[in-house]
């Protein structure tokens, strides 16, 4: 995309986090931002104090949604419609990750239900419910669906649920992409890996959204990861935490949509070797081994 100014983008897991640094540079380079998020209160704060930093031409509205719900999503899509007439850049991004305390095979089904409703669903609700009238008004336009580094590029093993909702992601994003290319649609598709360090988000706070329909049929066995958790066991192993923040994320995401990037992610020389032994282990037929986390 080249024009923003006076366009429509809706970003959903607009209230915190990458949701929010995205809508507030959507905003500053003029278009109508709406976001949409689940926990009502703060979606309507932080469309306030983006409202407050936006362009002349831009503004931000706040929209109550589930991506869980098609039928929400849907209503997300008819209010945009409504408010601004037309939807250019869509950003699914809303994301949980439920804590992973015990091995693959233990892990309660509702974890996996939980995560793949949002992280999976969310995004497939919102393709149906927005990219249908985005290729009917003809317009340029740009869907960018969150994947992560860890299941979308390579695999933590302690997170299996995780990194496989985030593969789908990044399956579904790159089929996407090939759709449109194959139709010569004026969309474009991205995919999105935040980093190049973990995010400081509030994605290890996911549970207290957690829907009761996904309520989890064991206790946890271990106590919930947070950044502080992992900051000490980067000191524990002698090594440096780093964080990226949500702002970074941000703005590889815009300097992604004005060079059309299918692949918007920011690397580190430990990250990309990562990835290149991967691809050299399916090459060669070699097995995957663990590496070590810090």
């Amino acid at each position: 995309m080249r024009e923003f100014e006076g366009r429509t983008a809706v970003v959903t897991g607009g209230a915190s986090g990458i949701g929010r640094a995205v809508g507030a540079r959507l905003a500053r380079a003029g278009m109508h931002v709406v976001l949409a998020d689940v926990e009502e209160a703060a979606l309507q704060e932080t469309a306030r104090a983006l409202a407050s930093e936006s362009t002349a031409s831009g503004s931000v509205t706040g929209v109550h949604c589930d991506v869980i719900q098609y039928e929400s999503v849907a209503e997300l899509a008819r209010r945009a419609v409504e408010m601004h007439g037309k939807v250019h850049v869509l950003c699914n991004n809303a994301g949980i990750g439920a804590h992973e305390d015990v091995p693959l095979w233990d892990l309660p089904l509702s974890d996996w239900g939980w995560t793949f409703a949002v992280n999976i669903w969310g995004v497939i609700h919102g393709l149906r419910a927005f990219v249908p009238g985005m290729l009917a008004h003809g317009e340029p336009g740009h869907v960018v669906n969150t994947s992560s580094g860890n299941g979308g590029l390579m695999l933590v093993p302690s997170t299996p649920i995780y990194s496989a909702s985030k593969a789908a992601v990044s399956s579904i994003t790159e089929t996407l992409h090939l759709q449109f290319v194959l139709q010569k649609a004026q969309l474009r598709a991205s995919v999105l890996y935040p980093g190049p360090y973990v995010v400081s988000s509030k994605i290890f706070d996911s549970r207290r959204n957690r829907p009761r329909e996904f309520a989890r049929e064991v206790p946890q066995a271990t106590e919930a990861v947070t950044l502080d958790t992992m900051r000490g066991w980067a000191e524990q192993a002698g090594r440096e935490f780093q964080t990226t923040s949500p702002e970074e994320v941000a703005e590889q995401l815009f300097e992604g949509l004005q060079q059309d990037r299918f692949f918007i992610r920011s690397g580190t020389p430990e990250g990309d070797e990562q990835i290149r032994r991967r691809v050299e282990n399916v090459l060669q037929g070699r097995n995957p081994v663990p590496d070590s986390m810090w």
